[in-house]
């Protein structure tokens, strides 16, 4: 990058252009900073119409199943990646951990949001895109493409890992064979890309409450995240606070296995029963696959019940009434907080009369 000293000769006499001029404290080290740099950035490409035709040409509807599909690819693909250095090498702490894969799922979550949240939404679950549907408004018609979208987006990101370690999985795979047990279970090739309980675990009702807590978990911690009127999450925040929900739950039950998301784990799952087998879809997948649903509706509707706060939406200017100022007038009057409003405001102005009156010289009284 060019630089150049700078000195400017407009000063007065006795001006030196190699000191700071700071006073007292210029001594000692300062005097080693001895130049003002002005560096030259080369400014960016003027964006040409042909470039903006090409942009408006998209159809938006393309623009944001992309988008969504992209979004999970960078969710998904972090953590099995992360899985299967952990698996693969036996578990070896030196290759990964339970904290890691969480931490790694986090922050793909979070560049997930960053990278193609402002395109589509940023739903990258199924669950999340049924619950914007239910209670945000919106569209319904969109609703298929998007949950399609989300497994593709899925799918390729376990095709893109199967490619990458293929050599390393076949041969975790025969390994798994050759002791008589399916690659599609706890510790194999398939686990590293969707959900497979311990063989211990057979109560599948114990695994529905899991699942079904988890989800819920998550699910009203994204609420709250989106809420405009929560004075405590910034939007810069917003993408790491939801990834950092996600890894408390895989910290907290990873021992027992959790799914999360629709999306996530029905997409990897058929990559699991391509080249690892049909089982894939055992007992358990239901769980994994459509307990997150139900969950997730139902964490929203607490929060959409108990928690939302819709006139401090209005207030805040992030929505307006339906029925537009008349609706919201009568909303007011209705609650008595326009009549409140009104005398509160005439207290505070007989206040300030008599604040202002305080202390003036009075109009002395002639004897009588």
């Amino acid at each position: 990058m060019a630089s150049q000293h700078v000195e400017n000769t407009a000063h007065t006499a006795g001006y030196t252009p190699t000191r700071l001029h700071t006073n007292d404290m210029e001594i000692g080290v300062t005097d080693a900073i001895q130049r003002h740099v002005r560096r030259n950035v080369v400014a960016p490409k003027a964006v040409s119409q042909r470039k903006l035709d090409f942009e408006h040409a998209r159809p938006r509807w393309f623009r944001e199943m992309a988008a969504e599909a992209i979004g999970v690819f960078f969710y998904v693909y972090p953590g099995i990646a992360s899985q299967a250095s952990f698996f693969i090498n036996g578990t070896e702490p030196a290759f990964g951990s339970i904290f890691q894969i969480g931490w790694a799922y986090a922050m793909g979550i979070a560049f997930a949001i960053i990278t193609c949240g402002s395109t589509s939404g940023g739903h990258f679950n199924p669950a999340i895109t049924l619950c914007f549907a239910i209670w945000q408004g919106f569209p319904w018609s969109k609703v298929p493409r998007y949950i399609f979208a989300q497994i593709l987006g899925s799918f390729l990101a376990g095709l893109m890992l199967v490619g990458q370690y293929y050599q390393q999985m076949s041969a975790l795979a025969a390994e798994f064979q050759g002791r008589s047990e399916s690659p599609n279970s706890l510790g194999g090739p398939g686990s590293i890309l969707c959900s497979f309980p311990a063989a211990t675990e057979t109560n599948y009702g114990y695994l529905f409450f899991i699942e079904f807590f988890v989800d819920s978990f998550i699910g009203i911690i994204i609420w709250a995240v989106l809420d405009p009127a929560n004075p405590f999450v910034v939007p810069a925040s917003a993408p790491f606070i939801i990834g950092i929900a996600y890894a408390n739950m895989i910290w907290g039950f990873a021992n027992i296995t959790i799914s999360t998301n629709l999306a996530r784990d029905l997409g990897t799952r058929i990559v699991a029963a391509i080249f690892y087998g049909g089982d894939a879809f055992n007992g358990y997948s239901p769980i994994a696959i459509l307990v997150n649903i139900p969950a997730t509706i139902f964490a929203t509707a607490v929060y959409e019940i108990l928690l939302r706060d819709s006139f401090a939406i209005i207030a805040r200017g992030h929505n307006v009434h339906e029925e537009g100022e008349e609706g919201l007038t009568r909303h007011l009057t209705k609650t008595g907080t326009l009549e409140e409003g009104i005398a509160s405001s005439m207290e505070r102005g007989n206040q300030f009369s008599s604040d202002s009156s305080y202390g003036s010289p009075k109009k002395e009284e002639s004897p009588v």
